[in-house]
């Protein structure tokens, strides 16, 4: 079963993406390497604009597993895109052992 809707096939080598929560996203960053986030980034960045279109016609209610895990790889899109555009690796420069931890995720 694909994890995707068919016209976004390109990114089910990266399901695994596709996580519930921004603590997951954010640890999933932090547990990859700079090449790994880069063939993640190449694969979703080019599609999302396509991505946003197809999502806007999507209602929340109901919301199927493939089309919940569309929305989750743009929010993991979101989670990689300074680390690859800016600082070329996975951390936040200079921040230290800081964190921050989200405690009220929003709904899907």
């Amino acid at each position: 079963m694909a994890a995707f809707p068919a016209q976004f096939a390109a990114l089910e080598p990266y399901a695994d993406w596709a996580l519930p929560s921004e603590s997951n996203r954010y640890a999933k960053r932090l547990a990859s390497n700079m090449d790994e986030l880069r063939a993640f980034y190449d694969t979703a960045m080019p599609l999302l604009e396509s991505e946003a279109d197809y999502l806007k016609n999507v209602s929340l209610d109901g919301i199927s597993d493939e089309d919940l895990n569309l929305l989750r790889c743009l929010e993991a899109l979101v989670t990689v895109s300074f680390p690859v555009e800016a600082w070329h690796q996975p951390y936040v420069p200079d921040s230290g052992a800081a964190s921050i931890d989200v405690v009220v995720e929003p709904r899907p």
